[in-house]
């Protein structure tokens, strides 16, 4: 009987234990950043609208027809913060994460490759949250890929990336497509999501040009 008291309490101290453990890596991991940041202020798709990028623009001139079938009687914010929030989530669902980061980190002389090393304020949007940082470098970071690429480039790798580049990895995403093989509403927003990636800063000489 003692030694299956002894065991009970064991079990007991190690759950009791392994409670206090688990709230004290929530309260650390998820509270205390929460409390930390909490007042610094965040961009609303509002905000991010009163500075549409020139490239969701040409892609109303170039694809009208697609465009408005994809934006029907929007105007251009409205219809560039619906373009934002398709593409995030099929950035998110095709798991683009995966092979691209979205964070120019201090090391390995990244800032040659991808421009300066990424900083706080590019993250306080509504569109960077939850944030992409990502782990692997498949392909090129994309936290500044606005303008690295024309949006034809963007529509043609989308369809056949092979084509576009051949030793990439990345497959095609022909459902980015209609039967017309035009961009549909996803295709037009995943090219409206890349040129907006760094458009906060267009105009300044660390940008490099990339294959």
């Amino acid at each position: 009987m003692s030694g299956q008291r002894n065991k009970f309490e064991f079990a007991t101290i190690a759950l009791f234990v392994g409670i206090i453990l688990f709230a004290f890596g929530t309260f650390w991991q998820a509270v205390a950043p929460w409390l930390s940041l909490k007042e610094i202020p965040v961009k609303t798709f509002e905000d991010i609208a009163e500075n549409i990028p020139p490239e969701f623009e040409m892609l109303k001139e170039d694809y009208p027809n697609e465009f408005n079938n994809a934006f029907p009687n929007m105007g251009m914010k409205e219809a560039f913060i619906e373009a934002l929030q398709t593409a995030k989530k099929s950035y998110i669902a095709e798991a683009c994460w995966h092979c691209h980061s979205q964070f120019v980190r201090p090391v390995s002389k990244e800032e040659l490759r991808f421009g300066k090393v990424s900083y706080p304020s590019e993250y306080a949007t509504l569109m960077q949250l939850p944030q992409l940082l990502g782990t692997r470098r498949v392909g090129p970071d994309l936290i500044r890929e606005s303008g690295v690429h024309s949006n034809d480039w963007h529509i043609a790798h989308f369809k056949d990336t092979s084509g576009v580049v051949p030793d990439s990895v990345m497959p095609s995403y022909t459902w980015f497509y209609d039967d017309n093989g035009k961009p549909n509403k996803r295709g037009l927003s995943m090219v409206a999501y890349m040129q907006w990636l760094g458009s906060w800063e267009k105009g300044n000489m660390y940008q490099l040009a990339r294959k």
